[in-house]
């Protein structure tokens, strides 16, 4: 399988929700199975079905999480030189050509993506435009609506 692009900050609070997976969420949950099995017929129990339903999700979601993280190819972008060059991890400063806007977003990994925090997957429209451009150069992001032309104003290794 290949390695997937993971940031310092995404490994940490995917190893922390396997954690609380784990821990409190698995216990809890099989407990939950027992107090329902206590209360006799399983077939008509929703404590039970329910319980149960909650114990395939978590256990689905505890591979999946190991299954990432053993995949994982994590960056610390710190680390990097700082060349104004845009990588994986980088956050980067755009000002839209057209209307003067600026914004503010960081290239993380799929799993990390969160539009509304600036965080964009590396795969997005925006991040493939800006990967290997540097401080001052000019992406041409291809949108639904046309292109639109965003100037590398700053390049941030955080």
């Amino acid at each position: 399988m290949t390695k997937v692009p993971l940031t310092v900050r995404g490994a940490e609070k995917l190893r922390a929700e396997l954690q609380q997976l784990k821990s409190v969420d698995r216990p809890r949950i099989i407990q939950a199975i027992a107090d329902a099995r206590a209360h006799g017929d399983l077939k008509e129990n929703a404590e039970y079905h329910a319980a149960r339903e909650q114990q395939s999700f978590a256990e689905g979601r505890i591979k999946d999480i190991e299954g990432k993280l053993s995949n994982a190819h994590i960056i610390d972008v710190t680390k990097h030189e700082p060349t104004g060059k845009v990588i994986f991890g980088a956050t980067v400063l755009l000002s839209n050509e057209e209307s003067g806007e600026e914004v503010t977003y960081q290239i993380v990994g799929e799993d990390e993506a969160d539009i509304k925090a600036g965080m964009i997957s590396v795969n997005s429209p925006i991040a493939r435009a800006l990967i290997a451009k540097q401080e001052g150069d000019v992406a041409v992001v291809q949108a639904p609506g046309g292109d639109i032309h965003f100037e590398i104003v700053e390049v941030r290794y955080e």
